[in-house]
């Protein structure tokens, strides 16, 4: 990864390795695939990801070697029933009204905007859950746990968008709720690519472990 030398640095003065995880277990490991929806990788919405459409051969190919190793997919949807669900950050953060009113339109249960992007490789084994917050590892946004606990999943593989905000954060509760992390470096996607370094590099600093598709591949073949 084309992390900062510095960051490099302090990730070194705290394990042996840039990495952490060198083995998986793919029975355990779970991928989460956040927010790859019409909302975000439709080109000129106001939750555009210009560069989320580029990842999905990435997401799916982890999708196709996590379930050949026989492990779950998960695939999380963002949706908003109303303001009132969120009042601080659509009535305070969000601060202008014309904004606000697009983001609860692309994000409404009834609206195409929620619907994952048609060239993701959606399985009818997979498991798709909704989310009403940034992060899907927050029990009262989400019951991706539930899922994950039953299933005896203990492994995390995050990828999806943005990487600067839901993934991070679903990356950074996962590792609080002390499951094991990997971030997919180019299976997430930011607005530009210097948030979505910053990213990686936090993640990788204090919570988990960031790795490539290719590397990630590699591990699960070996696992299993």
């Amino acid at each position: 990864m084309n992390f900062a030398r510095t960051v490099e640095a302090d990730i070194l003065r705290r394990r042996e390795s840039l990495h952490i995880y060198d083995r998986l277990d793919p029975k355990r490991t779970a991928l989460v695939v956040i927010d790859m929806q019409k909302a975000f990788c439709n080109p000129g919405g106001v939750l555009a990801v210009e560069t989320a459409r580029s990842i999905v051969p990435n997401v799916n190919r982890l999708a196709e070697s996590l379930r050949a190793a026989g492990g779950p997919v998960f695939w999380i949807q963002m949706k908003i029933e109303s303001e009132a669900r969120w009042p601080v950050y659509l009535g305070d953060i969000v601060s202008r009204r014309e904004p606000i009113d697009r983001i609860l339109r692309d994000l409404a249960p009834s609206s195409e905007g929620i619907e994952l992007w048609p060239e993701l490789d959606v399985k009818a084994s997979d498991t798709v859950l909704a989310k009403d917050r940034f992060s899907a590892f927050l029990p009262r946004a989400c019951k991706l746990m539930e899922h994950l606990e039953a299933k005896g999943v203990d492994t995390v593989i995050i990828a999806g968008t943005l990487t600067n905000v839901c993934s991070e954060s679903s990356a950074r509760d996962a590792a609080m709720h002390d499951y094991k992390v990997i971030l997919a470096a180019d299976a997430n996607a930011a607005r530009n690519e210097a948030a979505h370094i910053r990213s990686l590099e936090a993640i990788a600093e204090f919570f988990g472990d960031v790795r490539s598709t290719a590397e990630i591949v590699a591990l699960l073949e070996a696992g299993a």
